[in-house]
């Protein structure tokens, strides 16, 4: 009896230990639960390890919708870590814009030509240039047949602290490829932040031009349905807002500037967008009545890039919860 009465204890024991093992190694999987990359029928969905969306990449145009570019391939919706959607999508007063995208509205594409046939009154070069707006405005170059197009979209690497993210697209004029993109989109979580680091390389076909306009480019297309503030390092912007037709009421460069909103659930979230200090020169066309953030390379002059040739464009974006986080803001531009 003694015997049988110390082999039970001994299971019991036992089961235990084994029960909090497997409850240790039940706690470690979700500490160890990573950032993860899903289909949906837009794009893909990148989420956290706490199981929240960090953004769609969308790669998708809806059936139904307002947008008037030919191309998508953007970030929305980008949200907030306690999952406030940050971006918008054909908002009402411009159909043509869409989350967090990279393109222009003025661009020139030169390809060699031989106009020997034309004999010495042809002309030296005209119809060997491709125009093209890729932002979707339309005012100054066509739209149409211009369409940036995705190709891949891959989880690259993926754990419980960061994700990295590898997306081509193809820049297509009337179903020729004119520039190649290849942009690493890195996520990680840090100081109750989202901080992203996307890296554009883009390499054209053929002489590229960037027209000198006052905005284009890499663009953050917010919300507009709160009241909002831009701010820098100095505090609350004062300056006069930005025109589309005038690049020298632009604002000055600067490390980074911050768009923050307070929605009218109450809720205050923003995003800050930090230049990398080897991009063009850029001014910000920033515009409150436009509610976007806009480091703009083609704002002092124009830009070329020769055939062959790869422009490459650094962006940093702190996607935040409440005020404008001035003191990281400047932790993390200072590191970059």
């Amino acid at each position: 009896m003694r015997k049988i009465l110390i082999t039970l204890t001994t299971i019991a024991v036992v089961s235990t230990i084994v029960s909090g093992y497997a409850g240790s190694l039940e706690a470690a999987g979700k500490s160890k639960a990573g950032y993860s990359l899903a289909p949906d029928k837009h794009g893909v969905i990148l989420k956290a390890p706490d199981g929240k969306t960090v953004f769609r990449y969308m790669t998708k145009k809806p059936k139904k919708t307002n947008l008037a570019a030919s191309s998508v391939c953007c970030f929305h919706p980008l949200n907030t870590p306690s999952g406030q959607r940050l971006t918008d999508l054909a908002p009402g007063d411009h159909h043509h814009h869409r989350g967090v995208f990279l393109a222009w509205h003025t661009m020139a594409f030169r390809e060699k030509a031989d106009f020997s046939a034309f004999g010495p009154t042809g002309p030296p070069y005209g119809w060997n240039i491709s125009r093209a707006d890729f932002w979707g405005w339309g005012e100054f170059a066509p739209t149409q047949g211009r369409i940036i197009k995705n190709r891949t979209v891959d989880l690259v690497r993926a754990d419980a602290e960061q994700a990295e993210l590898e997306i081509q697209n193809d820049w297509i004029i009337k179903g020729r490829t004119m520039m190649t993109e290849v942009t690493l989109a890195t996520v990680r979580q840090q100081n109750g932040v989202y901080v992203v680091d996307l890296d554009y390389k883009l390499k054209p076909a053929a002489d590229l031009t960037l027209d000198h306009t006052a905005f284009g480019g890499f663009c953050v297309r917010a919300r507009n349905d709160g009241d909002s503030y831009y701010a820098t390092a100095e505090g609350k912007v004062q300056l006069p807002d930005p025109h589309y037709s005038a690049a020298e009421l632009n604002w000055p460069a600067r490390k980074w500037y911050d768009y923050t909103i307070k929605l009218e659930n109450g809720e205050t979230i923003g995003v800050g967008v930090i230049n990398h200090p080897d991009n063009p020169h850029s001014t910000w066309h920033n515009p409150r009545y436009v509610w976007m953030v806009n480091p703009c390379i083609v704002a002092d002059e124009p830009v070329k890039v020769n055939k062959g040739r790869t422009l490459r464009l650094r962006y940093r974006l702190v996607v935040h919860d409440g005020p404008t986080p001035a003191e990281l803001l400047k932790n993390l531009s200072n590191r970059w």
